[in-house]
């Protein structure tokens, strides 16, 4: 059996520790995370070994980054990559009740949990999080980084913009592309393009201002 390091010591390490444990792919020797005052402490049982630079010697052990926005995955990755740390050490995590068909791809570095729905020819692109009950359908394409938390529904040749980020139990509506760093709030449902870099929530999905957060309550008046 593989050994495993996750990367990062919140909420997301914990669930993945949990689909890692229950796929019995890989053996977990722990987290690292760059934070000091959590090193020698433990992560839902896993122990936190120290900083970054734990990974940088061990040259043997998988690495999966498990950071909850697209962006800071990304950065992490940039750091390990300076480090000579490619490709062939990340690993992928997949839920034992999710099945990847023949027809998709589920590129490096990517986590998905538990009951995520894959149906045909999804591309799936790296480091990648989707969340439990997650529903990806025929012909969606989900850039490198992206985040679907728990609930997102994908209709049919969806794409899905590198490091975009879609909420609780957003929907997309068919052949519709989400911008590359963009947001969809949570609940939404998104019937047109929403450009890269932009937030939008409700339904359907529509600009938010600028400059305005994003919470539970703007996510509700935006809906008409």
């Amino acid at each position: 059996m593989d050994n495993l390091i996750l990367i990062g010591a919140g909420g997301l390490a914990r669930e993945v520790g949990e689909a890692v444990t229950a796929s019995g792919r890989y053996r977990i020797l722990g987290v690292v995370d760059d934070d000091p005052g959590v090193h020698g402490t433990s992560v839902s049982g896993m122990p936190v070994l120290g900083g970054l630079d734990q990974v940088y010697w061990d040259r043997s052990s998988y690495v999966v980054v498990c950071a909850g926005q697209g962006r800071t995955r990304q950065a992490i990755v940039d750091r390990l990559t300076d480090h000579d740390i490619g490709p062939s050490r990340f690993g992928t995590v997949v839920h034992p009740s999710v099945q990847v068909p023949r027809s998709c791809f589920l590129g490096v570095g990517s986590m998905l949990l538990a009951q995520v729905a894959i149906t045909a020819d999804v591309r799936i692109g790296r480091h990648v999080v989707a969340m439990p009950n997650v529903t990806l359908t025929h012909d969606d394409v989900v850039g490198d980084y992206a985040t679907l938390c728990a609930g997102v529904s994908l209709a049919g040749g969806v794409s899905v913009g590198p490091a975009a980020y879609l909420g609780t139990n957003a929907s997309v509506r068919q052949d519709v592309c989400v911008g590359a760093g963009s947001t969809l709030g949570m609940g939404s449902t998104l019937l047109q393009d929403l450009p890269d870099g932009e937030t939008w929530a409700g339904v359907p999905a529509r600009l938010l201002a600028p400059g305005r957060r994003l919470t539970a309550a703007t996510t509700m008046e935006a809906v008409s």
